[in-house]
């Protein structure tokens, strides 16, 4: 799956559409979570990340962690700097309406996985 399926099968609204969405999602997973650090932790290289921060540091990160795409939910959206420095990065930023919760099952009945169960196990 590529993310320009990905964000057609969840109707999201596309942020960045400078940003080629035919990268594929590599790992074919994703993370959710607000807390950045857990996110360089744990999310899957080359996956999507669901957040609510909107803020110039989750850019920072999905740079440093190689995600592919960011999805905002419950109606955040960034501001153009934000904005701007993912298209600079090549980071495609999304935008939907629906909670981070519905969000996350919706991915995962499209195949998308979180981390692998050993990452959860060091976490703990």
């Amino acid at each position: 799956m590529n993310l320009k399926e990905m964000a057609d099968a969840l109707g999201l609204e596309c942020l960045t559409p400078e940003v080629s969405l035919d990268k594929p999602l590599v790992v074919a997973g994703g993370y959710s979570s607000d807390l950045l650090s857990d996110v360089l932790a744990h999310a899957p290289r080359g996956g999507v990340l669901i957040t609510i921060q909107v803020h110039m540091n989750v850019i920072a990160v999905a740079v440093h962690a190689e995600l592919a795409a960011v999805i905002f939910p419950a109606g955040r959206r960034p501001g153009e700097d934000v904005r701007s420095m993912a298209v600079k990065e090549g980071i495609a930023l999304f935008a939907t309406p629906e909670c981070a919760f519905d969000v996350s099952g919706r991915l995962y009945a499209l195949g998308l996985r979180g981390t692998h169960e050993e990452s959860c196990e060091r976490a703990r």
